[in-house]
């Protein structure tokens, strides 16, 4: 433990130093347009015109999209069809294989795509599966979705087991490859291990604030957003309206948001929190009705996760949603540096130390 926070020690007096920035190439940006943004969880819904337009609206430098991972042909597909995708619309899109491209994308007007499984169900129990989908172009992992795997327990399992054998094989296979292990839906219990037996820092790429959002189990603890910080790790504020209080349509408001994200804050440093919003860059409403968005989740997801009509948040449902952010984020006192590091720095440093 002694080393691990020694680490963090020396992050914070870095910041404190003012080093940072230069160091993630954030020295002198004073305007939202010239930062680089990266939405940690921003997975599109059509890719179509619309999709485009609105990652060029939000200035996204980049994104970590979703992939289908039902089983390990289905995996190889969507990456497969990502390819495809960036190589056809190279001017607008390029595949995030190294921590650089993110600037790469940034200095050419694009966005870079980090390709995500959230699961690790497409493993189908052999963790050679993970060289496999690496040299695809995976670079970030999920441990376990909602339920138990054959790696651990998700976060609305009944028990809360932790990470099997299997799973700390695959932590391993990961962290050699330069895979980023992603914890947002992981169970309490495989959330800490997967912490403490990973070799690279972690992310908890989506997700919110137990202390603010008390019980849900989306929600991670103090305890676990300060040991993700301690070896190194980010934690990404989701930005669904439903996560983030109980009540989207009043209580749940952009402050509500910057809440969650001072909480972090306060619990794991200014270093090691960042921002995600868990649906498409042009938000949810200009596509999503009651029947087509709500009633078919209430038959995946238990009572406990409290689901919302309508889920999202007016402030941040639109493209300007982190421009807004940062409008609140002013008010309330913090330097623009801080904002940088939130909007994308973070992210850019925690890629930079496991996907390389």
């Amino acid at each position: 433990m002694k080393s691990t926070l020694s680490r963090r020690e020396a992050l914070q007096g870095i910041a404190a130093a003012a080093a940072l920035p230069d160091l993630a190439f954030g020295a002198g940006r004073s305007s939202y347009d010239d930062w680089l943004i990266i939405d940690a969880l921003c997975f599109g819904r059509d890719w179509g015109e619309e999709a485009y337009a609105a990652l060029e609206a939000a200035n996204y430098a980049g994104i970590v999209e979703s992939l289908p991972r039902r089983n390990l042909q289905t995996a190889i597909d969507a990456l497969v069809e990502w390819r495809t995708r960036v190589s056809e619309n190279s001017d607008r899109l390029m595949l995030a294989l190294e921590a650089g491209d993110f600037e790469t994308a940034r200095q050419s007007g694009r966005t870079a795509v980090l390709m995500n499984f959230q699961d690790t169900i497409m493993l189908e129990g052999d963790v050679d599966n993970v060289d496999a989908l690496h040299a695809l172009g995976m670079r970030c992992a999920q441990l376990t979705y909602n339920f138990r795997n054959l790696v651990g327990d998700g976060c609305l399992e009944r028990t809360n087991a932790g990470l099997s054998d299997f799973g700390l094989e695959v932590v391993d296979r990961m962290n050699r490859l330069g895979v980023l292990i992603d914890l947002s839906h992981c169970g309490r219990q495989t959330t800490l291990d997967g912490i403490e037996h990973s070799a690279k820092p972690v992310a908890m790429t989506h997700t919110m604030c137990d202390s603010v959002r008390p019980g849900h189990p989306r929600a991670k603890t103090d305890e676990q957003i300060r040991a993700c910080a301690d070896r190194g790790g980010v934690t990404g504020m989701i930005a669904l309206g439903y996560f983030v209080g109980p009540d989207p349509g009043g209580d749940s408001t952009i402050e509500t948001y910057a809440d969650h994200i001072e909480h972090a804050v306060s619990v794991a440093g200014i270093e090691h929190v960042g921002v995600s919003t868990d649906f498409p860059p042009q938000g949810i409403s200009p596509w999503a009705t009651y029947e087509n968005w709500y009633e078919p989740r209430t038959h995946v997801f238990k009572p406990s996760y409290e689901l919302r009509w309508p889920p999202w948040i007016p402030e941040l449902d639109s493209t300007d949603r982190y421009r807004n952010l940062v409008a609140v984020l002013d008010r309330r006192g913090w330097k623009t540096s801080d904002m940088e590091r939130l909007l994308g720095l973070n992210w850019l440093r925690l890629f930079e130390e496991t996907i390389g």
